[in-house]
């Protein structure tokens, strides 16, 4: 029988201790539990992930562990980070990542300003990180001294926006990525594999006594990047788990979040992270006596957690509310990152995810300071302006039957091109990726270097006895949608009338047994997606 440490009886015995007090275990939850309205009509979000890995200007979104190796393999996003960290900072045996924490001071962060400006871009709610793979908590911890009121911008990054969201009444998510951190960490236990301070330990080997006269005097770099890897015994790892259960659970109930946002696959440490995972909704149920509470996550067969995709989109319709998130270049911001989204595309992706029960959830990547780069708030304006002009047909809408029609137009076009022999090398590779893509959804997204959609690719969504047409690459002239034809599988109706969102603009149309026959009219409200309003054929 396996051994079991005094940590892991402890855990189990207040599982039981918790039970007892009318709480209600995981799997009754799940049996009870319902989506609330406000995440399942939210349609869209805004997420910042920010923190100390936003510090340096360069050097890719996993700074903290790129900083520490000269060779970052197929990781090539952070290639620039040890010759960043190293010119910036000084070498990683002495000057590491806590002292980039130190460096990291959010002097211009008004988190009142921007909740008040993400509500007017339309978001429905709004999510901050809480911790990244580097094991710091941007939250006053009780359980990690490395958090952002000891160190750092010595402030509850947290406990702040928290605040602003209560201001303005926006329902409030944080996102943990720390149940990695172990494994993720461990090139800070390495040294230079060449040149001049070849085998030099990097920082991970120091200890609470090398910091005696430093800035960190009383901080152990341990509990930052966890024991050397031949130090960690089970009871050790039993001891981790344990901490991040105590850790989440003061999260998710001492700043009473709404949304929980979990990285990687599965619950986190398993049982721990399945408690704190009870003790959130359990805790949200005794408050407000139903589930006003969402996680979400890359689960598997868990149906009370949102199923999250990161960097790409659903392949169908989804009957439970899922989740796509996106970021215009890194997680982190970094200048030497190339734009991956602009407004175009983020509000195709916001149409597509939205057409199959979606929410899309864009992060804003805040500069160090806690301020909007100036060319994404260019961007983010315009995003803004097309989701307060259409949000009738994003808001508290829901799937029709199919989620769009004249699929795969940018493939097909490819494939016309190739056939007949007018596609150039770059297309050619194109259209390979594209096919070996195939059905797979994590990392799917279309950017801005993907092909655009053809004139007469298009998405639906319904609210009441309304469907809405996104035409999502629209252009002036006449596009056939068989779907919509009386003689379709989908079995509409006569349509009444169909106006142009944005403008009221009654547009021409012919339906026939076979198709609807839309003219899109030259002038639009936006050069983007244009959204049509149907009445009569639902």
């Amino acid at each position: 029988m396996k051994r079991l440490t005094f940590s892991t009886l402890l855990f189990f015995a207040l599982i039981s201790f918790a039970q007892a007090q009318n709480e209600f275990a995981w799997e009754q939850l799940q049996e009870q539990y319902e989506y609330p309205s406000w995440y399942s009509e939210a349609g869209f979000g805004i997420w910042v992930h920010w923190g100390a890995q936003s510090q340096p200007e360069k050097g890719g979104g996993w700074y903290a562990r790129h900083m520490y190796m000269q060779d970052v393999g197929s990781e090539q996003w952070g290639a620039t980070a040890y010759p960043y960290h190293v010119k910036t900072y000084g070498h990683p045996s002495e000057k590491g990542f806590k002292d980039v924490i130190h460096e990291w001071k959010a002097e211009n962060l008004d988190t009142d300003a921007l909740l008040e400006y993400f509500i007017e871009l339309g978001a429905k709610y709004f999510v901050a990180l809480a911790n990244h793979h580097d094991h710091f908590d941007n939250f006053e911890s009780t359980y990690h001294p490395w958090n952002s009121v000891n160190v750092g911008p010595k402030r509850d990054i947290i406990g702040e926006f928290s605040k602003s969201a209560r201001k303005y009444d926006i329902p409030f998510g944080v996102s943990s990525h720390d149940d990695r951190f172990l494994h993720w960490w461990r090139p800070a236990f390495g040294s230079d594999k060449y040149g001049p301070l070849k085998g030099v330990p990097y920082d991970g080997h120091m200890t609470k006594e090398d910091g005696k006269g430093k800035w960190w005097e009383g901080l152990d770099p341990a509990d930052l990047y966890g024991l050397p890897p031949e130090k960690r015994t089970p009871e050790y790892n039993d001891q981790i788990g344990e901490n991040f259960m105590q850790r989440h659970i003061e999260l998710v109930t001492k700043y009473d979040v709404d949304y929980l946002w979990f990285d990687g696959y599965g619950f986190p440490y398993g049982e721990y992270g399945k408690e704190v995972c009870r003790t959130y909704f359990n805790h949200n149920l005794n408050k407000n006596g139903k589930f006003t509470a969402v996680i979400a996550g890359k689960f598997e067969d868990q149906p009370a957690i949102v199923t999250d995709i990161e960097r790409g989109v659903a392949r169908e319709i989804l009957h439970r509310p899922w989740q796509s998130i996106i970021t215009f270049k890194s997680w982190f911001y970094k200048k030497e990152r190339e734009l991956r989204h602009n407004a175009r595309t983020v509000i195709e992706i916001l149409s597509d995810v939205r057409s199959k029960n979606g929410n899309l959830l864009l992060n804003v990547e805040l500069l160090p300071d806690g301020t909007v780069p100036g060319y994404h708030k260019e961007i983010l304006d315009d995003i803004g302006y097309w989701i307060n002009l259409h949000g009738e047909a994003i808001y508290a809408t829901k799937p029709w039957k199919i989620y769009g029609d004249n699929l795969g137009s940018s493939l097909r076009h490819l494939e016309t091109m190739a056939e007949l022999d007018q596609a150039t090398e770059a297309d050619l590779e194109l259209l390979e990726t594209l096919r070996a893509e195939g059905d797979r959804v994590q990392f799917s997204e279309r950017t801005v270097n993907d092909p655009p959609y053809g004139p007469d690719e298009v998405r639906f969504t319904t609210k009441g006895d309304k469907l809405f047409i996104f035409v999502l690459n629209p252009s002036s002239g006449s596009i056939q949608i068989p779907s919509l034809g009386l003689g379709s599988p989908q079995k509409p109706k006569n349509i009444e009338n169909i106006t142009m969102l944005g403008s009221n603009m009654q547009v021409k149309f012919e339906q026939t047994i076979d198709t609807l026959e839309l003219v899109i009219p030259e002038e639009r409200p936006t050069n983007y997606t244009t959204v049509f309003e149907v009445t009569g054929i639902l």
